[in-house]
């Protein structure tokens, strides 16, 4: 990552923080502000880093993958789905229910990607219609079974929503959940924790394994890569699944991890905010998780804000509208898409059907 993109999230994050801490230390310390700003960023973007790393591994392999909203919001809903089955029909202890809701999500994440490659690779649609059409699916698909096994008489669950097995339990990292006051920034849940390791295990896989060489040359020189026998069709199958899973852990998050509970399209564009996130971040997980560490910290003010809601000055009246506040995200994704705070390269062949 060069110094420009580097110091734009810096700026950004310095900027946020600081508006917290300005109108919350009259009632906290400085210290347990920053704290409490960073644990929650980590948190909120936790399904943006898993939506990045999706789109790298997707991308890295040549196929555009845009369909991640989709992806998501399908694994939030089937992860969901299966940890109420496990928790209320089955009779599963909730903590079983939720890791089998996990396994589904990732699983449903799976299965929409390898539609989305099937289109891709095997028929070469468009990829960007191929996406779209994810994600249309995915709105129709769990706006539609939401209705027919909850709301409608004569369902399944008799027209109620069933009790939900609550959400994935804390996890405290040993030796730092006990440093003082610092130690909530490691409280985190597993799905948290699991998407800061996957950034250090896609890191390692893209760039020091045959795996990520061969994905990478798939990705940069199809018939190079074809002419010493890498088989290009199941490199994409395989990267665009394995994203696809990625992103279906992300869904889990909001459903799993979050809220034990499924409201329609309450992904809200968090997909097309990880895509921003894994090209402001150059294709690569570690410029991507700090990418989405800003989009998170623009969520985070606004969680934050909440609690110093009545401190905020006059002159700042704005940000005591949710709303307004709520627009940070959004910004920020049109200001990084601009380009203007630096040039990115994708992938040579991104995009490009291959023609054996």
């Amino acid at each position: 990552m060069d110094w420009r993109r580097f110091g734009f999230i810096f700026l950004v994050i310095a900027v946020l923080f600081g508006v917290v801490v300005a109108i919350g230390s009259k009632a906290d310390s400085p210290v347990l502000i920053i704290t409490s700003m960073l644990a929650t960023t980590i948190a909120v973007a936790t399904p943006l880093t898993l939506g990045a790393l999706s789109g790298i591994f997707c991308e890295r392999a040549g196929v555009v993958n845009i369909g991640i909203e989709g992806m998501m919001l399908g694994a939030a809903f089937f992860g969901w789905l299966a940890a109420i089955y496990m928790n209320t029909i089955f009779g599963f202890a909730p903590l079983p229910s939720l890791l089998i809701g996990v396994l589904f999500a990732m699983l449903s994440g799976g299965l929409f990607a390898l539609l989305h490659a099937v289109l891709s690779v095997t028929y070469k649609v468009d990829q960007i219609i191929g996406g779209t059409v994810i994600n249309i699916l995915a709105v129709g698909v769990t706006g539609f079974l939401n209705r027919q096994l909850f709301f409608e008489k004569g369902s399944i669950f008799g027209g109620q929503v069933p009790h939900a097995p609550g959400v994935l339990p804390r996890i405290q990292i040993p030796f730092l959940a006990d440093i003082p006051v610092a130690g909530r920034i490691f409280d985190q849940q597993p799905i948290t924790i699991a998407a800061i390791l996957l950034v250090i295990i896609a890191h390692y896989v893209l760039f020091y394994t045959p795996w990520g060489l061969r994905t990478r040359a798939v990705g940069e020189h199809p018939r190079a890569a074809d002419t010493v026998g890498i088989n290009v069709a199941f490199m994409r199958y395989a990267n665009v699944v394995i994203g696809g899973m990625l992103a279906g852990l992300g869904g889990a998050y909001f459903t799993l991890e979050s809220v034990p509970s499924f409201e329609p399209l309450m992904t809200n564009g968090r997909g097309f905010i990880s895509l921003a996130a894994m090209i402001f971040g150059n294709w690569s997980p570690f410029g991507a998780w700090a990418a989405s560490l800003v989009f998170g910290t623009a969520q985070a003010l606004q969680i934050n804000l909440q609690f110093y809601r009545p401190l905020i000055p006059d002159q700042w009246a704005f940000l005591q509208n949710s709303y307004i506040v709520g627009l940070a995200p959004y910004i920020l994704t049109m200001l990084i898409l601009t380009g203007i705070i630096g040039k990115t390269t994708p992938p040579a062949a991104d995009g490009v059907p291959y023609e054996k």
